[in-house]
């Protein structure tokens, strides 16, 4: 029973499991085998928290962190002050005395970036810490053949960089017999080979499963680390960290032919009984959910009762016995019933999306760690 005050004022109730991260964090170190184990937290660690779990995943042994953007970095290394640190989204032009003053490393992403780096480090002369990325066939971030070629021309430019390892990242590493992943291991095979002193980075999540060709010196899993599954088309091998709970307001009976929600896309076929709960888009329950997403409680699926709106949402709760679910009574979205990946497949989604937009309006509790 909750008796923080804070708890009882709130529509929903988000629940963060660290303990269960850091199982995941340490069953994948396991599939490792000697690999080191980074931890991805951009985007707020996936929406869940990034100053709660990445002090959970340092306890669990992690040293090296990836975020996507420099202020999450300034934010992550006021909690982790000793954490090693990169920067996935690149060298942001005019930030770099911030990556200086917050010991952060750039992820290099285009030779440009790399040049201004170099030039920095030899304007105070330094050697100055940062990962290189190529574009090993996902045409996104990454420095492309030309630009390698280019960087091996320009004679000395390295000699002023601590590169800590040459990275790139998988395009369909959740899909095994795509050839695009043995595409894309090849060419960062060759691509590589002209940094034979520098550490190597390519497997996210999924790409940790592919074996252990791709598992290379280090691999950085997101996903996973929350509850998402890295082998879809297989059990997921990874704990939930997620319980999603939303409060019942009212329940009425409605008689047939009665609509429910806005545009009155929903009709009562027969006489229904409808709950409404304080759950909705602005808290990252996404609109796409109306009429297909459901609910869950003790055990019995609740189909979603018309459109999802800002602040609310229907549900057809006519399978459960009359008076059974009341106001103040928890309904679950996310949970055992329903995992993430689960309510992503409702919403024609993937389970980042739905964890990335977890909303603050959530009472968040924070069990373990």
């Amino acid at each position: 029973m909750l008796t923080d005050p804070a708890a009882a004022r709130a529509g929903s109730l988000l629940t963060i499991d660290l303990e269960a991260i850091q199982a995941n964090y340490l069953r994948l170190k396991k599939q490792l085998a000697g690999v080191e184990c980074a931890a991805v937290v951009k985007a707020d660690a996936y929406g869940l928290g990034a100053a709660q779990v990445a002090p959970a995943l340092w306890k669990a042994g992690a040293r090296t962190f990836f975020v996507a953007l420099p202020d999450e970095g300034i934010c992550l290394r006021k909690i982790l002050p000793e954490a090693e640190i990169f920067i996935l989204g690149g060298l942001m032009q005019g930030a770099e005395e911030d990556y200086l003053h917050n010991n952060l490393r750039p992820v290099l992403n285009a030779l440009h970036e790399v040049e201004r780096w170099a030039g920095l480090a030899r304007a105070k002369g330094l050697q100055l810490a940062a990962a290189l990325q190529t574009d090993s066939g996902m045409s996104r971030l990454g420095l492309s053949e030309q630009e390698l070629a280019g960087l091996h021309a320009e004679e000395g430019l390295l000699r002023h960089l601590d590169l800590r390892f040459v990275m790139s990242h998988l395009a369909c590493a959740d899909e095994p017999d795509h050839p695009q992943n043995r595409e894309q291991l090849q060419s960062f095979r060759e691509a590589r080979m002209a940094f034979p002193h520098s550490r190597a980075s390519f497997a996210n999540s999924s790409g940790i499963f592919l074996g252990t060709e791709y598992h290379f010196d280090l691999a950085r899993p997101g996903a996973a680390l929350y509850g998402i599954n890295p082998t879809p088309g297989k059990a997921n091998p990874m704990r939930p960290v997620v319980t999603l709970q939303a409060k019942v307001l009212q329940v009425r009976s409605i008689e047939k032919g009665r609509a429910v929600g806005y545009g009155a896309t929903y009709r009562a076929e027969a006489p229904k009984r409808i709950a409404t709960v304080a759950l909705g888009y602005a808290d990252g329950f996404l609109r796409h959910l109306s009429g297909q997403g459901s609910a869950w409680y003790k055990g019995t699926r609740l189909p979603l009762a018309g459109r999802v709106s800002m602040d609310v949402t229907g549900l057809d709760v006519s399978a459960l016995p009359p008076d059974s679910l009341r106001p103040g009574d928890l309904v679950e979205l996310l949970g055992p019933d329903q995992g993430v990946d689960d309510l992503a497949k409702q919403a024609g989604t993937i389970g980042y999306e739905i964890l990335t937009a977890l909303g603050r309006r959530y009472y968040r509790i924070y069990r373990g760690g």
